[in-house]
């Protein structure tokens, strides 16, 4: 136990005070995202949308974000990081309130897709800014500290969005206008005056002599992105698939299920950061990422044979690591193939590939339980995965990356907190 504590609390610490504070900013903004998940009932029992009008409304959403994250690339590289995230916390806040005042489709369709667009411009900024904050040794467990905090914000967000619901839908839109607001107010007073400052001059270093060069002009890094969005369309079933199978197939309640998704973000924020510290210590980041798309495959494979509770949550277990194991390591792909007037671009591309797996998966999904079932479902999301595995074996002989020794690996002898 004692080992084990020693190692959960060396996977936090060496991060800078910058890289605490976006990830405060993160779980602040995150937590106030309270509209996403009641939008589709809001819309059905407070509006009195169809269906098909809800998924119009939805539709654009994602391709909000999908262009969202284009122009935030564009515009951090041309403006920098700092700009663009008070940009995107301040602007936003007063759009949700705009949109919790719409009533028709057309209306909502165009504030859905102004929240979206405006709300990712903030995450390649905000990846762009990890980058420049973190050691180059410490980006991988810098990225995964702040994925932690979107998964905490996404536990507490609903959470809190179903108690202001019960009270009034319009509470949903102020919570979220109030969290973007209070965000954008931290961030504004910290980094307007540590911006220049703390600025870690060692992650200044170019990698692959890549300093002015687009990402979009960079072929193999966007073969690069197109494997990730293969690995993506089938990771994204645990927000579209999975919940239905688990309700149809495996007759789950709304509560089981519910629990099964909250064990999933529950293990993550657990132990993220702790096995990316172990991962950087015994493998690559292409080989973590090679390992993490491994690990999904029998997640998926496992409901070609059962439905028991027990292995539906070793199914989730699986699916959880293969996500620590390859999101945190291919941003930082992104970070190290980046050079420093360009990582807009790049971890804007880097974003892209999530963004349209978020598009693609639920329209396919559907087309493909309607055709073959479930288990044809499956076999499909295996098949992507295995695709994206043998790119990922290309892209890792094409373009070979310049990777920074790891702090944590400079001697058996050191102390916890020398390897700090």
């Amino acid at each position: 136990m004692k080992k084990f504590l020693a190692l959960y609390i060396n996977s936090y610490r060496g991060l800078s005070t910058p890289a605490w504070m976006l990830a405060l900013v993160m779980l602040i903004n995150r937590t106030g995202a309270m509209v996403l998940p009641f939008l589709a009932i809001y819309m059905r029992e407070h509006l009195h949308f169809s269906l098909q009008d809800a998924g119009i409304v939805l539709s654009f959403f994602g391709l909000g974000s999908l262009l969202g994250n284009i122009a935030g690339g564009w515009l951090t590289d041309r403006f920098g990081n700092f700009k663009v995230q008070c940009l995107s916390l301040f602007l936003v806040a007063p759009l949700y309130l705009l949109v919790g005042a719409l009533d028709t489709v057309p209306a909502l369709s165009a504030g859905i897709f102004s929240i979206s667009f405006v709300a990712d411009l903030f995450r390649p900024a905000n990846s762009a800014a990890i980058t420049s904050y973190a050691k180059p040794e410490n980006i991988t467990r810098a990225f995964s500290l702040n994925r932690m905090a979107i998964n905490l914000g996404f536990s507490f967000g609903p959470f809190l969005g179903g108690l202001l619901a019960s009270i009034s839908y319009n509470f949903l839109f102020w919570g979220n206008a109030l969290g973007s607001f209070i965000a954008g107010i931290i961030f504004f007073v910290y980094f307007n005056k540590v911006k220049k400052r703390t600025v870690v001059k060692s992650n200044e270093v170019v990698f692959n002599n890549n300093t002015r060069r687009s990402a979009y002009s960079d072929w193999p890094y966007i073969f690069f992105a197109f494997a990730c969005m293969l690995y993506f369309i089938p990771f994204c079933q645990i927000l579209n698939a999975i919940p239905l199978f688990f309700n149809e197939k495996a007759a789950l309640n709304t509560a089981q299920i519910g629990t099964i998704m909250g064990y999933s973000g529950f293990i993550i924020v657990l132990t993220e950061m702790m096995i990316v510290s172990l991962a950087q210590k015994r493998f690559s980041v292409y080989n973590s990422i090679l390992l993490g798309t491994v690990f999904i495959i029998p997640g998926y494979l496992i409901y070609l044979f059962t439905t028991e509770l027990l292995m539906l949550y070793i199914s989730i277990s699986l699916i959880s690591l293969s996500e620590m194991l390859v999101m945190p390591f291919t941003a930082t792909v992104g970070a190290l193939r980046a050079g420093t007037h360009n990582k807009g671009s790049y971890m804007a591309l880097n974003a892209l590939g999530f963004s349209m797996a978020f598009i693609i998966t639920p329209f396919l999904s559907t087309k493909i339980i309607s055709a073959y079932g479930y288990n044809g479902l499956w076999l499909t999301d295996v098949l992507f995965i295995i695709t994206a595995l043998v790119c990922f074996v290309v892209i890792k002989k094409i373009m070979p990356l310049q990777e920074p020794a790891v702090t944590l690996e400079k001697s058996k002898k050191a102390t916890l907190e020398d390897a700090l």
